[in-house]
Parts: C-alpha cells; sequence; structure tokens
C-alpha cells in the first residue's frame, strides 16, 4: 500500500464480468511481453559447498485510468559483494508517489552500494544494514528529487555464508520455505509496517501522527474507533497517517524511504532485520513486493513455487494469479516484482540460531536498544532485531543502535 497521493490512493469498484475479461486478454499480452528472455542465473557461496539458482519477475500494474504509468518497482539483484564469493544481495524496492519511480531506483542503486563500500559489512551486517538505510534516505533527501510525498519500501535479503539478513522497511515481504516433515511451510522474515500493527500504530501516534482511515478523515465513519481489524478483512480502507491539522500525507505504512514530510509525524527509514542460519531444510526463499501479497497468502505463494521445478514457471503462476485476484476485487493491479531463490546442495545439518552481534552487543543475552525474539523457535534459527524507537523523540532523527562483483538491476516494462 502507497500513499494517498500514491498507486494506491484510490479504493476502486469491484470489476463486471465484461471488464474482467478485457482486461484478463490484456494481461495475457503484457505477460508474454514480460517473460521473454528471462533466465535462471546462480551464485556459488564456496565457504559452505553450496550454491543459489535465482529468477526475478517485473510487472507494470494494470491502471485504466493511468494507461501511460511506469512501473514503480525495481529490483537489484548483486552478487559477490566486497568480491568475496560467499556474500550475494536481493532487493525489491516498490516506489510510490509522483516521483517513486524516481526513488524506487535510487535507493535502488545507491543501498547495495553503500553497503559494498562498508568495512564493517562482513563482522557486523545488522550494523551496516541500519547505517546504510540512514545514509541512503539522507542522500535521497538532499538529491534532485522532490521526496517530500514520494518514497519507497525496500525489503532485500543479503547472504553471507551460510546466513541470511533480511532487513525491511515498508509492507513489501521475504518469505522463506521451511521443510517440516513432508511439508513445506512458509515463514515470514518480514512484518509489514503499517498502521495495523499495534506497536507501529503508537509510535507514529507519540509521533503527532492522525492515524485514520479514509472514511474516518471524511466523516463518513467515527473517527473515535481505533480499531480497525487486520489487512485481510480492511485492506480497502486501511489506517493511515495524516498531520494534526491537515489532509496529507495518507501513508497506509509506518515506514519508508524517502517521505520526507511524513518523516515529522514518525515514518522511518530504520529497518527491522530478521536473522537466518541456512540449513538444509530452507529449500529457497523469495522477496517480493506488496502487489503479490495483496491477495495471496505467504503459504500460497511458498506451495506454487514449490509445485514448479522452474523458478521461471513459479514466478509467472504467481504473478498471473495475483494479477488475476487484483481484478477481482478492483478494476486495476499494483506492479508486481518478484524474486525466487532457491537454495542447493546446502547439507549442513544447523538447528539453533547463533549468537550475533548488534553495535558490539550481543543480541541474545543483552536487551538494550534492540529486541530480540525468535520467529517461529530457535530451533529453526531465526532471529529478528527491531530498533527501539521509543525513547526517540519525533522531531529527532531516527538512528538505530550502534550497530568484482556483478549487478542485475530492473528496467521499466512497458
Amino acid at each position: 500500500m502507497g500513499c494517498v497521493h500514491g498507486k494506491c490512493c484510490c479504493r476502486y469498484p469491484r470489476s463486471s464480468d465484461g471488464d474482467n475479461r478485457e482486461d484478463l486478454g490484456r494481461y495475457a499480452q503484457v505477460q508474454t511481453h514480460i517473460l521473454a528472455g528471462r533466465s535462471v542465473e546462480s551464485a556459488q557461496v564456496p565457504s559452505h559447498n553450496f550454491r543459489l539458482e535465482y529468477s526475478v519477475l517485473t510487472q507494470r500494474g494494470f491502471y485504466p485510468e493511468s494507461p501511460e504509468k511506469e512501473n514503480q518497482d525495481s529490483y537489484c539483484i548483486r552478487t559477490q559483494l566486497q568480491g568475496n564469493p560467499n556474500v550475494h544481495f536481493f532487493g525489491v524496492f516498490d516506489g510510490h508517489g509522483q516521483f517513486g519511480t524516481e526513488c524506487s531506483v535510487f535507493v535502488r542503486d545507491r543501498l547495495v552500494e553503500i553497503l559494498s563500500n562498508d568495512s564493517t559489512l562482513l563482522d557486523d551486517p545488522i550494523k551496516a544494514y541500519n547505517s546504510a538505510f540512514s545514509i541512503t534516505n539522507e542522500e535521497l533527501h538532499d538529491s534532485d528529487i522532490d521526496d517530500s510525498m514520494s518514497g519507497t519500501t525496500a525489503i532485500t535479503a543479503l547472504l553471507v555464508g551460510d546466513m541470511l539478513y533480511v532487513a525491511n522497511v515498508g509492507d513489501s515481504r521475504a518469505v522463506m520455505a521451511v521443510k517440516e516433515g513432508n511439508r513445506v511451510v512458509a515463514k515470514d522474515l518480514s512484518s509489514d509496517q503499517t498502521p495495523f500493527r499495534k506497536d507501529e500504530c503508537e509510535r507514529v501516534k507519540s509521533c503527532g501522527a492522525r492515524v485514520l482511515s479514509v472514511d474516518q478523515v471524511e466523516g463518513l465513519k467515527d473517527p473515535d474507533i481505533q480499531s480497525w481489524g487486520d489487512e485481510e478483512t480492511e485492506g480497502g480502507d486501511p489506517p493511515r497517517l495524516w498531520v494534526q491539522n491537515g489532509m496529507y500525507p495518507g501513508t497506509a505504512f509506518t515506514r519508508s524511504v524517502g517521505d520526507s514530510t511524513a518523516e515529522s509525524i514518525g515514518v522511518v527509514a530504520v529497518p527491522e532485520v530478521t536473522t537466518v542460519h541456512l540449513t538444509a531444510h530452507h529449500p529457497f526463499f523469495v522477496v517480493a513486493s506488496d502487489g503479490v501479497f495483496e491477495f495471496l497468502s505467504s503459504q500460497t505463494v511458498v506451495d506454487m513455487v514449490n509445485r514448479s521445478a522452474d523458478p521461471r514457471d513459479a514466478s509467472s503462476a504467481i504473478a498471473g494469479e495475483s494479477y488475476k485476484l487484483w481484478l477481482d476485487h478492483e478494476n486495476r493491479t499494483d506492479d508486481i516484482t518478484i524474486i525466487i531463490v532457491h537454495i542447493k546442495a546446502l547439507s549442513n545439518s544447523g538447528g539453533g540460531a547463533t549468537a550475533k552481534r548488534n553495535g558490539g552487543r550481543t543480541t541474545n543475552t543483552e536487551k538494550e536498544t534492540s529486541e530480540i525474539y525468535f520467529n517461529p523457535s530457535a530451533s529453526e534459527g531465526y532471529r529478528s532485531v527491531r530498533s527501539d524507537l521509543s525513547e526517540v523523540s519525533c522531531c529527532q532523527t531516527v538512528s538505530s543502535s550502534d550497530q568484482s562483483s556483478r549487478v542485475v538491476v530492473s528496467s521499466s516494462l512497458d
């Protein structure tokens, strides 16, 4: 979900059957164009003797009222960061607002470059991530791009040996597939940062934000009722962030890169970082924009990938099903970008999460400016580090705790 002045501002009526047939016919033509030239790439991880096989698909949304609107999603895949064959990066950036494409591309390019040049990257990936997001956000503010009402979300995965670090800002998503007996189950590696989350809602309110749905702002519903259900039931009119005496910015997320106006009411570029110790029980992971997950659950996406030997077929099926479900509910679709990464020939037994250091403190034994929790259990090796913003004044710049590559980047597809 974007801001009210971005791609998700309007609540379109459900399409008629005739409109759906016409739209799906258009989709078939677009899909043929998009699938041309896609390939499966691979990257070795010699330190642990396994490899990654990955594929990416990006697809412009269908916007009948804005037929010239470009794809505001972008992605970056960079292998061998710092010339190290064991370090690889995958990221999806979902722009929003008038200059969302420019913001998305700027962050796509700068975030990975800053990470690549950080001498602390291998010793403390979480600290490097936090620093990179902070620097990228400030550089975007200082650039020629008007990010006052535009910005981008960012969902990124950094692989260092057999450790995976997922940093999330916004409401895109990363999902890990986990073998449990005869089943392959989905485990979210990120949590959507929206006002539906109580902690995020309370944080932005403490920074001066009004949190109301569009119907509440327009007087159609009682603004004093501060309960919006969940995203599945209330996704059509989600709670949004507004300044105290204005009808802007209307963001449906609580963290992003850019969005300088929304920063004054608590929207920050501080990532939540989840750490995974990869084992043979992790066959693949998915990094995708929220256009995929608006109507598809994480488990459905994992099931679709698991059914396809070729990630290109899986990404095509997921994009097609997402597109169809969008048109079942509305007369437009969102931009869709999905990276599927298969983990091949990893044979370690793994198990418990290993202690990682965040800003010089061991995060699983001390609790100061970060919180550690295990999801779903320590035995799977998951850990999320959430920056503690409760003590930060909203007028301050928020920062987290003292903590020969080949590049593949996206291009807009019309």
